[in-house]
């Protein structure tokens, strides 16, 4: 399965990538620590039933494509690079490998690439190995009008200011609230909640919406 790419995600493949976008999970797997565990992906099944989204029209400034390079965002001192990551082969998200501090994040490659048109999606972790904090650590404590920064290959940056933020359980998560086309760039940072120490399980997603600065 390809996932569509520029201008939020196509209609040819909206249903099955969204419900598999909706769906990735964030669990120790067989592993038990003392700690949360980083995310990990949960597969997911394409659901043809699944309905799809008609792309909203342009609405304000748009950059051209270019690949991210970093993601900043100063008010809860967070600088990470980003990796380009993509489905594995059962459809499920792919995430960054814990490194022991909980970085980097990743851009996800099916999405427009920070400042084109449609949600931009970035993940992080939540927490790390051994007890640490991961990048998205603190994504709770923004606040709406906070600047999220992402530098681009070409040399330019996207400026974002954060909207609003939200929890959502993953048994009932809001999959085109999240993903779906908008009219203009924004940007979601995307990471793991509720962790339930009895199943070694996060439960929920907390998802940071942004919109491109004027």
């Amino acid at each position: 399965m390809k996932p569509g790419r520029r201008g939020g995600l196509k209609a040819t493949t909206a249903a099955g990538l969204l419900l598999a976008l909706a769906l990735t999970g964030c669990s120790t797997g067989t592993q038990r620590a003392t700690a949360p565990a980083p995310p990990s992906a949960a597969a997911a099944t394409a659901q043809p039933s699944l309905p799809v989204r008609t792309p909203a029209a342009p609405a304000g400034p748009v950059m051209p494509a270019s690949p991210p390079v970093t993601l900043s965002i100063p008010v809860i001192d967070v600088r990470t690079d980003l990796l380009h990551l993509g489905l594995r082969e059962n459809g499920s998200l792919e995430v960054p490998e814990d490194t022991g501090d909980g970085t980097p994040a990743s851009w996800y490659g099916g999405s427009p690439t920070p400042g084109e048109r449609g949600p931009s999606v970035i993940l992080g972790h939540v927490n790390a190995l051994g007890g640490n904090k991961g990048v998205f650590a603190d994504l709770q404590k923004l606040k709406t009008g906070d600047e999220i920064s992402v530098s681009r290959t070409d040399g330019s940056t996207a400026v974002f200011t954060v909207d609003r933020g939200a929890l959502y359980s993953k048994n009932s998560f809001p999959t085109f609230e999240v993903y779906g086309n908008t009219p203009g760039p924004e940007l979601r940072l995307i990471t793991c909640d509720g962790y339930d120490p009895a199943t070694g399980l996060f439960d929920d997603n907390y998802v940071i919406y942004a919109k491109l600065k004027a």
